[in-house]
């Protein structure tokens, strides 16, 4: 092992033995390179002749550049052009950090890692990946989830995705998850996403606070428990009741047996899909100083050895967003477009198809989908049928309908779920 990892599995394991533990093999052995050609490269970046850095100047020291891209951008080339840093933007790391803190406010003065920028949502649940799941771990999620974890975890790092059902009745399954967590096994990792995708569901903060206990109780008993927690939709909540927290928050300081891993970011927050920004931030009640800078170290001699660095552009840009005084009015304004969806999505099915004999309508509170689960009748026909026929487009997943109506002009909902339903009806007729 590189005498580097070593240290930072020191710093880790004399804060809390059991987070060095839940890390796998590639977290053990991974650390950020402080020294070699980055160390050299710290060493010349102050001195007046500098042939060290790997991209090319103009002779005024500048970034070298084309015109055809500068003459788009009104910012600083040095803040565009350049690398960023493996731990990401260090401004946008602060800036994220006191954004999870005042949307998080059950967090409290506990420490929690500086975030280190990741490729978007998919590439930090990646690095999440990397730095937790040897081969032949369980995954355990509920069972309406986003497809793409299985390319992440199972292909990409021989993790095996391990379901409960999400859905008791109308609400969370806490049951099934105490029976996952407290099954066979010390390790155990947990995957939640909320708001849920596919289904758009949050849990209310009652199933939250039996969620907690859960976790905390398997902890007691002795299980070693990462939770991840993929916040790609955070804050897009619609209803009272609603937990408005990520499960991050709760579970931050909760116990010495629980390290707490936050996947979040620019996404889907604050609709900028296209510049795949993301944020990996660490927690555990025992975290001092010494773990936090050892976790993000890790993470980002991760994001290093997978992708250099993230997008400079795309970091200065979120950077200047969140600095504007017109950032969260703005933000208000989008949050309640998509509100008026969702609300209009309810009405239309609580006025026509409450009692469909055709379709059930999956609960949902939140994010951007909603589905509805067919009762007898093959999805996919319907989604074809819904495209050769209705001018339609929606997603078939097992026997469900995904509806995205974050994308809708509130106009086209009651038309869409007509649609639905008549597609439903040909199909059933058909068979």
């Amino acid at each position: 092992m590189n005498p580097q990892a070593e240290i930072l599995n020191r710093a880790i394991s004399e804060a809390n033995p059991v987070v060095l533990e839940l890390l796998s093999r590639r977290g053990k052995n991974i650390f950020f390179p402080s020294k070699g050609l980055i160390r050299q490269g710290l060493d010349a970046s102050t001195k007046k002749i500098n042939a060290s850095i790997g991209i090319a100047m103009e002779d005024d020291g500048s970034p070298l550049r084309l015109n055809a891209i500068d003459s788009k951008l009104n910012m600083p080339p040095e803040e565009t052009f350049p690398y960023a840093s493996s731990y990401g933007k260090a401004e946008l790391r602060e800036i994220w950090h006191n954004i999870i803190r005042e949307k998080n406010p059950s967090l409290g003065n506990h420490p929690i890692t500086k975030p280190v920028v990741t490729h978007a949502l998919t590439h930090g649940l990646s690095m999440s990946g990397y730095l937790f799941v040897d081969e032949g771990d369980e995954i355990i999620m509920p069972d309406l989830f986003w497809g793409n974890y299985k390319l992440l975890f199972e292909n990409a790092y021989g993790g095996v995705l391990s379901f409960f059902p999400l859905f008791e009745g109308s609400g969370f399954n806490t049951a099934g998850l105490e029976s996952k967590l407290n099954g066979p096994g010390e390790k155990k990792i947990l995957l939640l996403n909320f708001p849920n995708n596919p289904t758009g569901y949050t849990p209310t903060e009652e199933e939250v606070a039996k969620i907690v206990a859960i976790i905390n109780r398997a902890a007691e008993s002795g299980k070693k428990i990462i939770l991840i927690t993929d916040d790609a939709y955070f804050g897009l909540v619609y209803e009272p009741g609603v937990y408005r927290e990520s499960i991050f928050a709760p579970v931050a300081a909760l116990h010495e047996n629980v390290l707490a891993v936050k996947v979040d970011g620019a996404t889907k927050e604050d609709y900028a899909w296209g510049f795949r920004v993301g944020f990996i931030t660490f927690s555990n009640k025992l975290m001092n100083e010494g773990m936090a800078k050892a976790l993000e170290d890790k993470a980002a001699g991760a994001v290093r050895g997978n992708v250099s660095n993230c997008a400079h552009l795309s970091q200065s840009l979120l950077h200047v967003a969140y600095k504007s005084p017109d950032y969260k009015e703005d933000k208000i304004r989008k949050f309640e477009l998509l509100k008026k969806r969702y609300t209009k999505v309810k009405e239309v099915l609580e006025a026509k198809y409450t009692t469909s004999d055709l379709f059930k309508i999956v609960p949902n509170n939140s994010g951007y989908f909603m589905c509805l689960k067919l009762k007898g009748i093959d999805a996919e026909e319907v989604r074809q049928q819904l495209l050769n026929h209705y001018d339609t487009g929606v997603m078939a997943i097992g026997d469900m309908i995904r509806v995205a109506y974050s994308s809708l002009p509130t106009d086209q909902i009651e038309l869409l779920f007509d649609n639905i339903n008549n597609a439903c009806k040909d199909v059933k007729k058909i068979g």
